[in-house]
């Protein structure tokens, strides 16, 4: 299903869970996808104790093959002239979320996945955010209701210590992207993370 698509990965400031996104992306291109790396300023930026912007862009372009697109007007092209067959985020922080469900374009990422609905192409979501059952709760819903948007089977991740928060299963996102591509939600949405 994923055999020459091309593929548009956003990937926002989720620091703890891009060392689970990299095994990913040689998943997709195992199943004949073309990645293409789009990242938030934040990933760009930061320096953490999970790494910095410098050294994860280099492990992203390494793992896709692809130069990084760091800018709004880098992203821009995602519409008409250089489309993508699907568009995912992940990691998807609650800050996108909470933009992308209030159309909110202030970074490449969600730019990408602006024009890649203006196609009428599928945008996949994988959320990384510790407020999903809290303030997020409702962008999340309305994204769950809006057309050409669909998820990574998700789950609580610490519901005792974070009960609050959710994120997806980062290795359901082959099968996630093959059945947006044919314009259905994988089921089940909602999963158990062993913890």
């Amino acid at each position: 299903m994923l055999q020459g698509k091309r593929i548009g990965l956003g990937i926002t400031a989720s620091h703890c869970t891009y060392d689970q996104i990299l095994p990913v992306i040689q998943e997709l291109q195992d199943h004949g996808a073309t990645v293409v790396p789009v990242i938030t300023h934040s990933v760009l930026t930061a320096a953490t104790r999970f790494g910095t912007g410098e050294e994860w862009i280099q492990k992203i372009e390494a793992a896709t093959g692809e130069k990084v697109i760091s800018t709004i007007v880098g992203a821009e092209p995602f519409g008409p002239s250089s489309p993508v067959d699907c568009m995912i985020i992940a990691p998807m922080t609650g800050n996108s979320i909470s933009k992308f469900a209030n159309a909110a374009t202030d970074s490449p990422v969600l730019m990408a996945a602006k024009a890649t609905l203006r196609n009428g192409s599928p945008v996949l979501l994988g959320i990384s955010t510790n407020d999903a059952l809290g303030l997020n709760g409702p962008n999340i819903m309305k994204l769950l209701n809006m057309k050409n948007v669909y998820f990574i089977p998700f789950g609580q991740d610490d519901p005792h210590k974070k009960p609050n928060s959710l994120i997806a299963d980062f290795t359901l996102m082959v099968p996630a992207a093959a059945a947006a591509l044919e314009n259905r939600q994988l089921q089940p949405l909602l999963i158990i993370h062993q913890y």
